[in-house]
């Protein structure tokens, strides 16, 4: 179980629990039956799938998030450099634009993010 994978249905579980934390588990349960027709056998089950990445914790009934969606994202974003670039940012530019390339305002963007970061690095 890769820790920031997730399948269709959990990352649409962890959205709802994202949209409503911190929530209770009862509260999941009638979610869970209300948006993706399950038992509550099956919301517990995703739930535990998600607890066990480090995602959520359930503390006695009430889920909270241990990782903010965004969080969550850039985490997923370095698994995928990593496991797919060595973890280098511009191989994997150089992949994504290869025979693509870079629309004016994408690389204007590209332009901005890198000043942020070389900004930030003074302090």
């Amino acid at each position: 179980m890769e820790r920031y994978r997730l399948g269709e249905m959990e990352q649409r579980f962890a959205d709802l629990i994202w949209q409503k934390e911190p929530v209770s588990t009862a509260e999941l349960v009638r979610l869970g039956e209300a948006h993706f027709n399950w038992k509550r056998t099956t919301t517990y089950t995703m739930l535990k799938r998600l607890c066990l990445r480090g995602i959520f914790v359930n503390d006695g009934g009430i889920v909270r998030a241990v990782l903010t969606r965004e969080e969550f994202q850039a985490a997923r974003g370095e698994q995928f450099l990593e496991e797919n670039f060595g973890g280098s940012l511009p191989r994997f530019l150089a992949a994504f634009t290869r025979g693509r390339g870079l629309r004016p305002e994408e690389a204007e963007e590209l332009k901005r993010l890198i000043e942020e970061y070389e900004e930030g690095k003074d302090d």
